[in-house]
């Protein structure tokens, strides 16, 4: 799934357009892109000068990673945020609701305190984050995800996600891939935590982080929101 997964995506990934423009605003010449997947974000920002260090558990999607033009301007890390060597960087991001699926409070604060060691005094950490109230699961079926994709040198994907279990904060859904070429079908079940605007807040400043604003997604408006903090001193 790793090797098609980029291509299973839109052609270009406007979600990352805001984490682009906002390294920009801020100045930043450092950044750390936690949950970097298959690197999209992190080549995008070495291609523009940026000092890039990528972390993601997924061996697969780093290897996806490393073999794409440019790769070598990024430094990979195999492993999670705990994991992450001494680093000094102006600006930490996490795309794509990664932060959903901390689903327990432990592994969501060892994860912002070890973002905040990596971050210099005033860096900061910019996320994003479903809001529970649009309850986005309600549109996770067949019908409304259902894709049929053609992919060079390996035919049509058929893909959708299937709503399995809501126990909020909890959410259980299973995505489906199907290859046509051969019958090959791939399932893969996830789990995501939806967190209200308070309780993110809550738990960032308990980590050492002030909230300067709350933006909301520019190509998913009324729908996620984008957490731009500050490491305290």
């Amino acid at each position: 799934m790793a090797a098609v997964y980029d291509s299973l995506e839109p052609e270009r990934r406007a979600d990352l357009d805001a984490y682009l423009g906002m390294a920009a605003e801020f100045g930043t010449a450092r950044v750390l892109d936690v949950g970097c997947g298959t690197g999209t974000l992190a080549l995008l920002l070495a291609g523009r000068g940026v000092d890039v260090v990528g972390v993601d558990p997924a061996l697969a999607s780093l290897e996806v990673a490393r073999g794409k033009v440019g790769a070598e301007r990024v430094r990979w890390i195999h492993g999670d945020a705990a994991a992450l060597p001494p680093l000094q960087v102006e600006l930490a991001v996490m795309t794509g609701n990664v932060a959903q699926v901390f689903v327990e409070d432990d592994d969501w604060a060892t994860t912002l305190a070890a973002v905040r060691r990596a971050l210099v005094p005033g860096g900061r950490f910019v996320f994003e984050t479903r809001d529970p109230v649009r309850q986005a699961w309600l549109g996770w079926n067949r019908e409304q995800t259902y894709k049929r994709t053609d992919l060079p040198d390996v035919g049509v994907v058929e893909s959708w996600t299937d709503l399995l279990e809501v126990r909020l904060p909890l959410v259980k859904f299973r995505g489906t891939y199907v290859f046509a070429e051969d019958g090959a079908t791939l399932t893969s079940e996830s789990t995501l935590r939806f967190r209200t605007k308070a309780e993110l807040e809550e738990s960032l400043t308990q980590a050492g982080f002030t909230v300067d604003e709350v933006r909301d997604a520019p190509d998913r408006p009324g729908l996620e929101f984008v957490f731009v903090t500050r490491r305290l001193s």
